[in-house]
């Protein structure tokens, strides 16, 4: 254990190694082998390990489970930055200890997406290679390496670097063997009056800033899909709207998830009290609503009004062979929002039952991303072939039980390195 002269430890459990934090990444770790282990032999044998296939001629996909996790991934992201922002931008500050858990929430997520596109690129060096030397900058698909991952990922790390310089300081000060990396991370931040204003301010324009790209981000994620004019299903105007407040509604969910477990081992309970969860579960009932709204307007538009490619989609999805994951995912999204309106309803809010919420909207949301991804490209074609059809390898299973193991890994090591949560400016010592 890190501890200073005074035998006094490091905040939040910091550099203290226990049973329980072993098991987890141990759990984590031997996930992470499983999904090297199946794109070890993707890499080698080709995408002929896993299920997917040319579409119209060949019966299958050329996007599947991992494209899906993609628009996943990213869309988790959204929301942890954005509340994260949000807090600095209107100093909201109920939800303070919540912010550092959001920013981690958004780089770990972030990282897994670009992974996720390397693994279904089958050759990623001749893809990264070709995006350089074939990229056209009007292209969505241009937009979706450069403002999601490569912009996005780079402020929300700066973001994350930025606002841990307070409590850098305040862990470089305890003699440990993690000293090094704190003052490192510090660099030289001293945290006097006009150093806490010029950071403020700093946070704040960089808040401002990063609103705005996150948003076109997440729209042009969605452009991918809607501006397809070819391709039944995904071109609407609403792919947009519907991936932002679908973001948002999973990255909230997951991030009230995380929360409850932090708090539950312990970490700075004080700061993740049920004020903050109730918060919390206001956003995400409202976030909910407002998606339930777009999905059933989508719906009633093809149904009603759309092209007979549109309506065969739609039949595969209500009553087809996509009928079962759409149900369930819906079902998922009513459950959730019916749990939150009667804590609404009754003020008695629960952070079991939010748990419960959260874990249900984002299974939910895995589901709503692959019949985003997939039925386009089996069903309702333009062009006259026979419905295709697609079913994910345990190879490909395996790849997103990694890339899972691999996040908890990163949140599991982060926060025995460094504050998970902020700690309260009254923890500065006197005079600094």
């Amino acid at each position: 254990m890190s501890v200073n002269v005074s035998g006094q430890p490091l905040p939040q459990g910091i550099g203290r190694v226990t049973p329980g934090w072993l098991a987890v990444v141990g759990a984590a770790a031997a996930a992470l082998a499983v999904g090297l282990y199946a794109y070890s032999r993707e890499a080698s044998e080709g995408l002929i390990e896993t299920g997917l296939g040319d579409p119209g001629t060949g019966r299958g996909v050329a996007w599947g489970l991992y494209v899906a996790f993609v628009v996943y991934f990213v869309g988790v992201s959204f929301a942890g930055i954005t509340i994260a922002a949000l807090i600095r931008l209107f100093r909201i500050e109920r939800l303070q200890g919540i912010a550092r858990i959001a920013e981690l929430l958004t780089v770990v997520a972030l990282l897994l997406a670009a992974l996720s596109i390397l693994v279904d690129l089958g050759q990623p060096l001749r893809g990264i290679v070709n995006l350089f030397l074939y990229a056209r900058p009007q292209s969505p698909f241009f937009g979706t390496f450069t403002l999601v991952i490569s912009g996005y990922l780079f402020a929300s790390i700066v973001y994350l670097y930025l606002d841990g310089r307070h409590d850098a300081a305040i862990c470089a000060r305890v003699p440990s063997r993690l000293q090094w990396f704190h003052r490192l991370w510090a660099a030289g931040y001293r945290d006097t009056p006009a150093e806490r204003e010029r950071h403020r301010r700093t946070t704040v324009w960089l808040a401002i800033a990063i609103i705005p790209l996150l948003v076109v981000a997440h729209s042009t994620l969605g452009f991918v899909f809607g501006l397809q004019v070819g391709r039944p299903g995904w071109y609407s105007a609403l792919q947009a709207p519907a991936f932002v407040v679908l973001a948002g509604v999973s990255g909230l969910g997951l991030l009230i998830v995380i929360a409850a477990f932090m708090r539950r081992v312990g970490v700075a309970r004080e700061r993740l009290d049920e004020a903050v969860f109730s918060l919390l579960g206001r956003f995400l009932m409202v976030l909910l609503i407002a998606y339930l709204y777009f999905m059933v307007a989508e719906l009633l538009t093809s149904t009603y009004a759309g092209s007979h490619h549109e309506q065969l989609i739609t039949q595969a999805l209500l009553s087809g062979e996509y009928s079962t994951i759409f149900w369930a995912s819906v079902g998922l999204l009513v459950l959730a929002l019916g749990l939150m309106v009667w804590q609404a309803v009754t003020h008695r809010w629960s952070i079991a039952a939010l748990v419960a919420a959260g874990l249900f909207v984002n299974v939910a949301a895995v589901g709503k991303r692959y019949l985003i991804v997939v039925p386009s490209q089996t069903q309702g074609q333009l062009l006259p072939y026979v419905p295709g059809s697609y079913a994910p390898t345990l190879g490909e299973y395996a790849v997103v039980v990694g890339l899972f193991g691999l996040g908890v890994l990163l949140f599991a090591l982060f926060m025995k390195v460094f504050p998970i949560v902020e700690l309260p400016e009254e923890e500065v010592p006197a005079g600094a």
